[in-house]
C-alpha cells in the first residue's frame, strides 16, 4: 500500500507541474531557506546539528582570537538548555552598513554570507561556515539575544526565528577596556529532533579548539544540575600539549614532542608529533581550526617530508643497510601521534563538507617546513633519531611478515574455492543488503543460534578462542590469530589498505555476547579490532550490539522479557509480583532456541544497538580504546573510578 500511495503522490505532483509558470517560482525571503532546509546548512537536525549551533557561534569568537583580539570565551548551558557564548573580542560592529542600509549587527545575524570573512581587513583567517554561521543559528533559534560592548557603549538586539523582534539599542556605557560579544539563544524545538545539550560532547570540541588556539582560555559551564559543573581549557603549549594529551595511556618513545613551526607561501604551519609504543598511527589535520578528517594537501606534504627525511637520515647514518629497502611511510608512522595545523587566508576544500583540503600551496609549505626542521632535530638528537628508526625498521619487518601471512590466506582462499571459515554457518542469500552475521561467543550459544536463525538471511560465526587485543599487537600477530582471520574472511572486505566496503557480505554485523562482564569484554575486543582496522564498517552503520534480555518473567502462561532492572521492576508492577515466576539469564547458552530467536535474533521482536562513530569523536575514541585496552593500569583505574557511577546492570 505504501508503494502505491507514493506512486499516486508522484502522479499528482507530475500533473500539477503542467501548470508551470512564473507564479510557481518561489522566492524564500531572508532566512526562510535555512528554516526550510536546515540540513543544507548544519548537516542535520539531529543532536549533531543541535551542537553545531554552538560551534558556529564559538567559531566566530575563535576568529577574534586568531586575529589576536580575544583571550577568553565562556560557553554556558542554562537550565532551559539555552546557550550563552561570551567573548572578550572587539565586539561585532554596530554602525551602519551602507550597502544594506541597516546596522552591521543586524546584517551579521539576518543576512547569509555576511561578515568579516569575505576579503578586506576583517579577518586574515577564519573557520566556521564562512559567514553564514551567526545568521543560520539565528534562523534556527526560538529566540536569540545579542549584547555588544564596544567603544565605551553597550548595545543589545533581539531576534526570533531569524527575524528582528527588538531593534538595536544602546542600553548603557562600559569602560574603554571592556569589549566583547555575548550571544544567548534557544534552539527551536520545532526544528530539532533533540533539544538537550550534552556536556561531554561540547567539552570534547571546546578542548580541541583550545589546543589549536594557543593561549586562548575557554570555559564551559553547565547550570542544569544542583551543583554547578564547569571546566576550563587553556594550553600555552598549543598542539604540543594536544599530542601529549592524545598519548595519555601510551608509553612515549622519547620525552619531548617534536614541534615544527613556520610560514611559507603565506601559509602558517604548525606540526607537533611524538612516537609511542603502540602500533597504530593517529594523525589529525586542521585548517583554520577546522578538522579535515579526509586529510588533503597538508597531510600529503607532511607524509612526503617525513618519509624522505627519515630515509635520508637512516641511510646517511648507516641505520639502514645498503641491501635493505627504504622504509615505507607506514613503517615510519607506526605508533606516531601527530597534529598538523595550517592557517590559510582563503582555503580551498574538495566538496562542501570541508573534509579534505585542496589548496596546492599547503603541500609545498608543510613539506618544506617539516623537512627542514625535522632534519635539524634528528641531527641534534641522534639518540632519539635512533629509537625512531629502530621502531620503523621493526615495523617494516613485521609488515613483511604480515604481507606473507595475508598472501598465504589469499592463496588458500583461491585454492579451496569459497575460502570461508569452516566454522561459519553461512546464509543462503547472496544479497548483502538482506544478510546479517551474528558473531557469537562460545559453543554453548552456537547451537541455539544456528537453530533459531533464519538460514536464508542470517549467518552465525562462533568465537571459540580468545580474541586478540589488537591495541597491543602488530599486524603480523593479527593475521596469525584464527578468530581475527575468521572475521576478516567472513566479512569479505579485507582490512587496512585492502579494505573495500563494496565487498561486504553482510550489511549487519551483530556482536552477540552474554550480558555480563565477560561478554562486555569480548564485545570490546571485537569493537577494538573493527575500529582499528575496519572503521568504515562503524562509520557506515553496519556494526550492531545484540541486546539479550536479563530476565524472563512468566505469569499465567505468558512470557515477559526485561532488558534492564528498571524494566523488570516496571513489568512486575504492571502484572503483579504474586504468582510470577522469574528467571535470570546468566548467558546466551541458558536460553533455548525459541527464547534466543524471539528475544535476540528475530528482526520483528529483537532490540539492537547500532554502534555509531563521528569523525569529530575520533580523538576521544582513540584515548578511550587506549585507556581500556592498553598496557597501562593507572589510566584504566582512573577511567573506571570516574565512570563507575554511570554503569547500570553490572553483572558480577
Amino acid at each position: 500500500m505504501a508503494i502505491e500511495r507514493e506512486d499516486q503522490d508522484l502522479n499528482e505532483q507530475f500533473h500539477a507541474s503542467k501548470e508551470y509558470g512564473a507564479d510557481q517560482i518561489q522566492i524564500l525571503e531572508g532566512l526562510e531557506a535555512v528554516r526550510k532546509r536546515p540540513g543544507m546548512y548544519i548537516g542535520s537536525t539531529s543532536t549533531r546539528g543541535l551542537h553545531h549551533l554552538v560551534y558556529e557561534i564559538v567559531d566566530n569568537s575563535v576568529d577574534e582570537a586568531l586575529a589576536g583580539f580575544c583571550d577568553n570565551i565562556t560557553v554556558t548551558i542554562h537550565k532551559d538548555n539555552s546557550i550563552t557564548v561570551e567573548d572578550d573580542g572587539r565586539g561585532i560592529p554596530v554602525d551602519l552598513q551602507k550597502k544594506a542600509g541597516k546596522s552591521a549587527l543586524e546584517v551579521v545575524f539576518t543576512v547569509l554570507h555576511a561578515g568579516g570573512k569575505f576579503g578586506g581587513s576583517g579577518y586574515k583567517v577564519s573557520g566556521g561556515l564562512h559567514g553564514v554561521g551567526a545568521s543560520v543559528v539565528n534562523a534556527l533559534s526560538t529566540y536569540l539575544d545579542v549584547t555588544v560592548c564596544k567603544d565605551g557603549k553597550i548595545y543589545t538586539m533581539s531576534f526570533s526565528k531569524g527575524k528582528v523582534t527588538k531593534e538595536i539599542e544602546c542600553i548603557g556605557t562600559c569602560t574603554e577596556e571592556e569589549h566583547g560579544t555575548k550571544v544567548h539563544f534557544l534552539p527551536d524545538a520545532e526544528i530539532f529532533e533533540e533539544s538537550i545539550y550534552d556536556f561531554d560532547t561540547l567539552k570534547v570540541r571546546l578542548r580541541e579548539t583550545a589546543f589549536l588556539t594557543k593561549n586562548l582560555r575557554i570555559k564551559l559551564v553547565d547550570e542544569r544540575e544542583e551543583e554547578l559543573r564547569e571546566m576550563t581549557f587553556h594550553y600555552e603549549g598549543g598542539i604540543k600539549e594536544f599530542v601529549t594529551y592524545l598519548n595519555k595511556g601510551k608509553e612515549a618513545l622519547y620525552p619531548d614532542v617534536i614541534y615544527c613551526e613556520g610560514e611559507k607561501e603565506q601559509i602558517l604551519v604548525e606540526v607537533a608529533m611524538q612516537h609511542n609504543d603502540s602500533y597504530t598511527e593517529n594523525i589529525y589535520t586542521f585548517v583554520n581550526n577546522i578538522n579535515t578528517p579526509e586529510g588533503g594537501t597538508h597531510l600529503t606534504g607532511f607524509k612526503n617530508a617525513l618519509t624522505k627525511t627519515f630515509n635520508d637520515y637512516a641511510r646517511q647514518n648507516k641505520l639502514l643497510k645498503d641491501s635493505e629497502p627504504n622504509l615505507s611511510g607506514e613503517d615510519i608512522r607506526e605508533g606516531l601521534t601527530c597534529i598538523i595545523s595550517v592557517k590559510i587566508e582563503d582555503p580551498q576544500f574538495e566538496g562542501q563538507t570541508k573534509q579534505k583540503l585542496g589548496t596546492s600551496e599547503a603541500q609545498v609549505a608543510v613539506q618544506g617546513i617539516v623537512s627542514e626542521q625535522l632534519t635539524y632535530f634528528l641531527e641534534q638528537n641522534p639518540a632519539v633519531a635512533r629509537v625512531m628508526c629502530e621502531k620503523s625498521i621493526m615495523a617494516q619487518r613485521a609488515r613483511a611478515a604480515a604481507r606473507k601471512a595475508r598472501d598465504l590466506t589469499r592463496r588458500k582462499s583461491a585454492l579451496d574455492g569459497v575460502g570461508l571459515p569452516g566454522k561459519l554457518a553461512d546464509c543462503s542469500s547472496k544479497d548483502a543488503e538482506r544478510c546479517e552475521i551474528f558473531i557469537v561467543e562460545g559453543d554453548s550459544a552456537l547451537g541455539p543460534a544456528k537453530e533459531g536463525r533464519n538460514p536464508e538471511t542470517q549467518a552465525v560465526l562462533p568465537l571459540r578462542g580468545k580474541v586478540l587485543n589488537v591495541q597491543k599487537a602488530r599486524l603480523d600477530r593479527i593475521y596469525a590469530n584464527e578468530e581475527i582471520k575468521g572475521m576478516i574472511t567472513a566479512f569479505g572486505t579485507g582490512i587496512n589498505e585492502d579494505f573495500d566496503l563494496s565487498k561486504l557480505r553482510y550489511h549487519k554485523i551483530i556482536i552477540m555476547t552474554d550480558a555480563d562482564v565477560d561478554g562486555a569484554h569480548i564485545s570490546t575486543l571485537m569493537l577494538t579490532f573493527i575500529y582499528n582496522f575496519m572503521p568504515d564498517l562503524i562509520k557506515e552503520g553496519h556494526v550492531y550490539l545484540a541486546q539479550p534480555p536479563l530476565f524472563n518473567i512468566t505469569k499465567n502462561k505468558k512470557h515477559y522479557y526485561a532488558y534492564s532492572d528498571e524494566e523488570y521492576q516496571n513489568i512486575l508492577k504492571e502484572i503483579g509480583a504474586d504468582g510470577a515466576d522469574v528467571s535470570r539469564f546468566k548467558g546466551l547458552g541458558e536460553m533455548d532456541t525459541e527464547e534466543l530467536a524471539e528475544t535476540t535474533m528475530d528482526p520483528e521482536t529483537r532490540t539492537l544497538l547500532r554502534v555509531n562513530m563521528e569523525e569529530d569523536d575520533k580523538a576521544e575514541l582513540d584515548i578511550t580504546f587506549t585507556t581500556l585496552m592498553g598496557d597501562q593500569v593507572e589510566p584504566r583505574r582512573e577511567f573506571i573510578e570516574k565512570n563507575a557511577r554511570y554503569v547500570k546492570n553490572l553483572d558480577v
